[in-house]
């Protein structure tokens, strides 16, 4: 096991080069490999990692949870009532005290400031399990996942269709211009990125060989496309703007007409999930009374169908987070 990445926190995947990247994603096929042959690999023996969450979350906790046992560490789990962050202690006080006690410390949760604080005081790597900015464990499997199912990243055609300036979006197109990936967001123009996110994404790409795109026109994002990636409208926290987004993303819906419209009959499509494709859940039966729409960022058609690889980035979520964690404790 390589030590180049020990006591390294993974707070945004553009901290990282391209190399330590592939590390990571070698390292991840190599986990996977393992967990499929019944081979044990428990590297961290005797260590115990924090999992601190603001957020709910099925995937994110439990790859970790997962991942930590698989490798030997026990996690021990802090939900929002658990915690103080904040409210009665301050985050760098809650540092500091879990940085004695814990071995690692996984974040997620809303404000980015607050991991980056946690890594600043705790003495210990922190990984960033989602914040409002950023989700790098997810783009990790994300691109494992394409390697799997696509073929190499560089030069790889992606699309997010969606609302651009999400944590998703960013860290998708960051990965992307790292990677060397062509990369387009579809995204109506009240939707587009930060302006210096894709400044830093073009500075990126320059040195990559990467192509970045931020579009509304369907013909140069879609033509050619190799994947297209979509997420929820609205995500946690933002529960007042379905309306608003409804309005402007309803014709950004991915259905089978977009995946034809890229020209390619073996484009895959992506979600990191949850998704509101069909009406078997509360929230979506809620949109259906009161917006009248039984699916919406993709129909229930795409995620269903063999294009559909939405549950192998689900699963990847555990082997991606296992070699973040297994490299940097």
């Amino acid at each position: 096991m390589s030590q180049s990445l020990r006591g390294r926190s993974f707070l945004n995947l553009a901290d990282f080069t391209a190399q330590q990247v592939r590390l990571m994603l070698d390292t991840a096929k190599d986990f996977k490999l393992k967990k499929q042959l019944g081979q044990p690999h428990r590297l961290h023996e005797g260590k115990n990692i924090a999992l601190l969450f603001e957020k709910t979350s099925t995937r994110t906790r439990c790859a970790f949870t997962v991942a930590a046992n698989d490798l030997g560490v026990a996690p021990e789990f802090l939900g929002a009532n658990d915690i103080q962050l904040g409210k009665k202690e301050s985050v760098e006080d809650t540092a500091k005290v879990l940085g004695r006690m814990f071995d690692g410390i996984e974040f997620r949760g809303f404000a980015h400031d607050t991991v980056e604080q946690l890594a600043k005081f705790s003495g210990v790597p922190v990984w960033n399990g989602l914040t409002d900015k950023f989700h790098p464990t997810q783009i990790l499997a994300d691109f494992m996942t394409l390697e799997e199912h696509v073929g190499p990243l560089k030069g790889l055609k992606l699309v997010f269709v969606g609302d651009g300036r999400n944590n998703m979006a960013n860290s998708l197109m960051l990965g992307a211009a790292q990677m060397g990936l062509d990369f387009r967001i579809l995204a109506p123009n009240e939707l587009h990125p930060e302006q210096s996110l894709v400044d830093e994404a073009h500075q990126m790409a320059a040195l990559s060989g990467a192509k970045i795109t931020i579009t509304d026109n369907f013909d140069d994002a879609l033509s050619g496309a190799d994947a297209i990636y979509t997420d929820v409208w609205v995500s946690m926290g933002e529960e007042d703007k379905y309306a608003e987004r409804i309005a402007l993303l309803k014709g950004f819906q991915v259905n089978m007409n977009m995946l034809q419209w890229t020209g390619n009959p073996n484009v895959k499509f992506m979600h990191c999930l949850p998704a509101f494709h069909d009406l078997n859940t509360d929230t979506s039966h809620k949109i259906h009374d009161e917006y009248g729409l039984s699916e919406m960022e993709v129909t229930d058609e795409v995620f269903r169908s063999p294009a559909s690889i939405v549950f192998d980035q689900a699963e990847n979520r555990m082997h991606t987070i296992k070699a973040v964690m297994a490299l940097t404790l």
